[in-house]
């Protein structure tokens, strides 16, 4: 079965003011409806049967065995379907102290303000195009990386392994109308739109899975 451009959880405008509505509608009807329509063509294109019917998470983590456009565009699709969901129009600014996910972040960070200081440098560092993200290991301790273009922690061309719950696209695309080059800007609001509990959701479900990774 083809992969389906999943559903935008929100209107293109209810990130406003802190993500424009025009960059929500190009990211998503251009650039990731683009990603979809080329993974399912890379996929098709290959005469690997094993691709046939493979979860997206299944096919990153072995995507060193597949040609580059399914790794380029499986990213793509992938990391844009975690990016939407992990942001909302009820973002808190830093998730309540119930939450299991923050007191996972006092314990490996020490405080959300360290987290969120190491998390935007990641962000504020990528080279060019790429990503940061928020993931947790198979020992449940959090950490934060980066990964150029559309990678990201799940696939086993990267020096670590890691299940992603939060990701922030550094793509320009992803900020440019709005921003133009003002990259910390852009990674100082996105705090202001984080669904931490669809975070905390990924995070307890990380825990329940850590031996798959």
């Amino acid at each position: 079965m083809a992969f389906q451009l999943p559903d935008l959880p929100y209107a293109y405008d209810a990130l406003e003011p802190y993500i424009d509505a025009r960059t929500m509608e190009i990211h998503y009807t251009k650039h990731h409806a683009g990603y979809t329509n080329k993974l399912n063509a890379a996929i098709a294109n290959t005469d690997s049967t094993e691709l046939e019917g493979m979860k997206i998470e299944d096919i990153l983590k072995n995507v060193s065995k597949f040609p580059k456009a399914v790794r380029n565009n499986g990213g793509g699709y992938y990391n844009h379907s975690l990016f939407w969901s992990i942001m909302g129009p009820d973002g808190e600014g830093a998730p309540s102290k119930q939450m299991n996910i923050s007191k996972a972040i006092k314990r490996d960070f020490g405080s959300f303000e360290n987290f969120k200081d190491e998390f935007s440098k990641a962000a504020a560092t990528v080279f060019g195009s790429g990503w940061a993200w928020l993931c947790v290991d198979k020992n449940d301790k959090l950490f934060i990386c980066q990964t150029p273009n559309q990678d990201n922690p799940l696939m086993d061309i990267n020096g670590f392994e890691g299940q992603p719950i939060l990701g922030l696209d550094v793509w320009e695309h992803a900020y440019y109308l709005k921003y133009q080059n003002r990259r910390p800007e852009y990674i100082e609001n996105f705090f202001n739109v984080i669904n931490w509990h669809e975070v905390t959701k990924r995070y307890n479900d990380a825990n329940e899975g850590a031996s798959n990774f």
